[in-house]
């Protein structure tokens, strides 16, 4: 298989990401959970992404819909790249393993499916209001929050490239 359909095939619906979850955890690995925007990838998203994986087996990355990306008011002009090209920038990482599109306002539906064993955000939220922490607890898994590389974001990256 060409490496191109390799990226291509990490992007699933989430009932394929149930059936390759399932396939993981029967091997005994420990599925991991994350989302965001990831609208223009810096090195503060790749340190992330590469410390959440390190809590597990086998990461699976929720991510918005340009819709879902509006509606969080990030700001008019959000997402600068569509969900198909952040999708397949982010399947290129070898740190994600899978890559499931959600379209809701909030992960919750998405993590209630897939029911990973760790969920994972970043340091800037506490582990308790993270959304999906009393489903992963309620299924005996961790929230775990990791630190953020200091300096990174893609506001403070699209105003130095509006200057």
């Amino acid at each position: 298989m060409s490496f191109h359909n390799q990226l291509k095939n990490k992007i699933v619906a989430k009932e394929n990401a149930l059936r390759s979850i399932n396939g993981q955890k029967l091997k005994g690995r420990k599925i991991v959970f994350t989302n965001g925007c990831f609208d223009i990838l810096h090195p503060g998203h790749v340190d992330y992404l590469t410390q959440a994986r390190d809590l597990g087996n086998f990461l699976v990355l929720g991510l918005n819909t340009d819709n879902s990306v509006k509606r969080l008011n990030k700001a008019p002009n959000r997402p600068v790249n569509t969900e198909n090209w952040r999708a397949y920038i982010l399947a290129a990482l070898a740190c994600v393993d899978l890559i499931v599109l959600f379209d809701e306002e909030t992960p919750l539906e998405l993590i209630t499916f897939l029911k990973p064993d760790v969920l994972v955000k970043g340091n800037d939220y506490k582990a308790e209001d993270i959304v999906g922490y009393d489903v992963v607890k309620a299924n005996g898994g961790e929230v775990i929050t990791i630190p953020l590389l200091e300096g990174f974001s893609t506001t403070k990256l699209i105003e130095k490239l509006n200057k």
